[in-house]
């Protein structure tokens, strides 16, 4: 339904469907482009929204709608309590990072959704870890997560 509000938009602009070019097809063209941006971020919000993490004896685990997967403890070379300067909000960011000992799973629905490849948080940890961002509405789940990891 979108392409063919996109299409219907650059039709009009471009004088397709009637004799003279209609400028106000470009506002429709600017409305098509952010209901799509807008329905991206609704779907990615949604994968997060079922999202839970759990602590036990053998690892974090974390449940998604597409199953249940552990970071078991046996297989991290270490955890890390990340910050970053504040953005242009002025407020820092927080993450739980959990470095591997070795590779990751790439084929895992659950596991792989928090992995980021960027640098280490420091040298002798890989490169690719689980990221669980802890801003927002999670920062009241940041302390008792880290005191659970503990």
């Amino acid at each position: 339904m979108g392409a063919f509000w996109a299409g219907l938009a650059v039709a009009m602009t471009a004088g397709l469907i009637h004799d003279k070019p209609q400028p106000v097809g470009l506002i429709g063209l600017l409305f098509a482009t952010i209901g799509y941006t807008g329905f991206k971020i609704f779907r990615s919000a949604l994968s997060f929204h079922h999202l839970a993490v759990s602590v036990d004896d053998t690892g974090l685990w974390l449940r998604a709608r597409s199953g249940q997967g552990v970071i078991r403890w046996d297989t991290l070379a270490g955890v890390a309590v990340h910050w970053s300067e504040p953005g242009n909000r002025g407020a820092r960011h927080y993450s739980i990072e959990l470095c591997p000992s070795g590779p990751i799973d790439r084929a895992d629905p659950v596991l792989w959704v928090p992995v980021r490849d960027e640098e280490p948080v420091r040298p002798g940890l890989p490169r690719p870890r689980y990221r669980l961002v802890t801003n927002g509405s999670f920062a009241r789940y940041r302390e008792p997560l880290v005191e659970a990891i503990r």
